[in-house]
């Protein structure tokens, strides 16, 4: 599997943990000797849990002391799995680069993108997953699934736009009927 690629500078990536949670979750699962996975799922769960609560009590960030522990335990489970999962000599006579395997790639990618993967923690602004998103885009999904297809890209392009609006007002926490019939009122 290849490592997303992020392709712009200007913008602030986060990797979802909730993927990633899942991957781990697959891992242990299937190769219970890979300790470290269970440590990973750990630490970001405890790393969610310390923010939400955080957020909970309106703290706008991160103590340094917390960020600092994080840090180093995460730094200290990458380790442990770059021990537990090295890159096999290539055999005599093959030709090409040595196979990683799907477990070593996750742990790379851990390690490539470690700033990606604890931004939420950084930047309270940001969440641990990108589920939102990826509900927004469901209805969509949901629609074309039921209905085969919009008749028109005018239809679809309003439908867009109503679930947009509609989305955008329970995002901001605005009752959802007396929006509308404001705006179906002019």
């Amino acid at each position: 599997m290849r490592a997303r690629r992020f392709r712009y500078d200007h913008i602030k990536d986060a990797m979802c943990n909730a993927h990633l949670l899942r991957e781990l979750t697959g891992i242990v699962e299937n190769h219970p000797e890979q300790c470290w996975a269970d440590k990973m799922i750990e630490l970001l769960l405890q790393m969610k849990h310390l923010k939400d609560n955080l957020g909970d009590n309106e703290y706008l960030e991160m103590s340094p002391f917390y960020l600092k522990y994080f840090d180093l335990k995460y730094d200290g489970i990458i380790e442990e799995a770059l021990k537990t999962n090295p890159i096999q000599n290539k055999p005599k006579g093959k030709r090409g680069r040595q196979k990683k395997g799907k477990i070593r790639f996750l742990i790379e990618r851990f390690a490539t993108y470690k700033g990606k993967v604890c931004l939420f923690i950084n930047d309270f602004k940001v969440s641990f997953d990108n589920n939102q998103a990826e509900r927004d885009i469901r209805m969509i999904k949901v629609k074309q699934k039921v209905s085969g297809t919009f008749r028109t890209k005018e239809g679809a392009n309003h439908f867009v736009r109503i679930m947009s609006y509609i989305g955008t007002m329970t995002k901001n926490g605005v009752d959802l009927y007396n929006a509308i019939k404001v705006t179906l009122s002019g």
